[in-house]
Parts: C-alpha cells; structure tokens; sequence
C-alpha cells in the first residue's frame, strides 16, 4: 500500500471531522468486511480519502448519498459494483462487494461469474439489466439506448439515474484503490 494507515492520535485539524463522520457511517452501514484496523485507522478507499480530504470528503459526500438512502434494490447495487470492480481489478472492492453480495443473497456461483468477467445466464431480470448498465459504462462509449430504457422501466428515472451515478462512484472508488496499492486486508485473505 502506497499510503501509511492513519491513526486516529495523528489526524489534522482538517482531517478529524472527516474521520469522524466517515467512521460512523462505515460502522453503521458497511458490515461484515474489514474496515477498521484494531488501532482504529481506517481501511479501503477511506484511509487514501482521509490523506486528501479535500477530495475525500467531497467524494465521501458522494458516497453517503449514493449508500445510505437510496432506491435501487440491494442486490442490484451489488451486482453493479462487482461488475465495476471486476472490471478494474479491484482487489479490495471485489473482496468487500462480494461479501455484502452474500449477505444480500446472492449465489457463490453468480458472484465467481461476475468476478471472472462475465455475466451469469441466470440473473434475474432487474440484477441482469444492472449487469448490462455496468458492463456498458465500464467498457466505454455512450450507454444503449435499449440499455438505458429498460433501467427506466425497472427502476425508474431516479433509479437509473442512481445506477448510473453509482457505476460512476464505483468506478472512482476502484481507481483510488488501485492508485494507492490498496489490498485486501492481511487477516482477510483466503
């Protein structure tokens, strides 16, 4: 990892009410995966946030509108976020994103699929549609049209607004990752 972790006893100014606020939303909505190391510094994309934050803390804004309340079913969500990180290669996101995939359902099988590149034949209709949108934005050019319509019709115009905006996200989170080196926690790996 290219940055050092940062403890909680050698923040800034600046960069304490960031922690702060970041930490509380990671306990309470980002569960089941690594994310706070025992000395409380901040794991994932959050620790690289916490080294700029002027930049982290307007992506972490970001990050909580596009987490905490929103109207996409989780399952989708998840199957967008793994097809980004699969497409960056994104160790920690892919680590992360399959675990919270799990806890929302889905199979083993489909998530190895989607983590290997490609998109299982079973998905259902809603979590297809969000492979589909995935896999277009994160490969380049303009979203289908034919893409694009059935994300209104499932989702709506807000929901495949949201979509959209959340590949955008994940797209920057897996880039921050693998910018700055960012693993899978050692006590994680399998």
């Amino acid at each position: 990892m290219r940055l050092p972790l940062m403890k909680p006893d050698t923040l800034t100014e600046e960069q304490k009410p960031l922690y702060a606020d970041m930490r509380a939303g990671i306990e309470k909505n980002f569960k089941g995966f690594a994310t706070i190391d025992g000395d409380g510094a901040l794991l994932g994309p959050w620790n690289p946030w916490l080294h700029e934050p002027q930049f982290g803390g307007p992506i972490w804004e970001l990050t909580k509108a596009l987490s905490f309340s929103t109207s996409l079913p989780k399952p989708v969500r998840e199957i967008a976020i793994l097809v980004t990180g699969a497409h960056f290669h994104s160790a920690y996101e892919i680590y992360a994103h399959v675990i919270a995939a799990e806890q929302r359902g889905l199979a083993d099988d489909t998530l190895a699929t989607i983590v290997a590149g490609q998109r299982p034949g079973d998905l259902p209709r809603d979590q297809a549609i969000a492979y589909d949108i995935a896999s277009a934005l994160v490969n380049g050019g303009v979203l289908p049209a034919l893409s694009y319509k059935q994300a209104v019709e499932a989702f709506g115009q807000h929901g495949a607004a949201e979509l959209i905006y959340l590949v955008g996200l994940y797209c920057m989170v897996s880039v921050t990752l693998n910018g700055f080196d960012v693993p899978v926690p050692e006590a994680e790996r399998r």
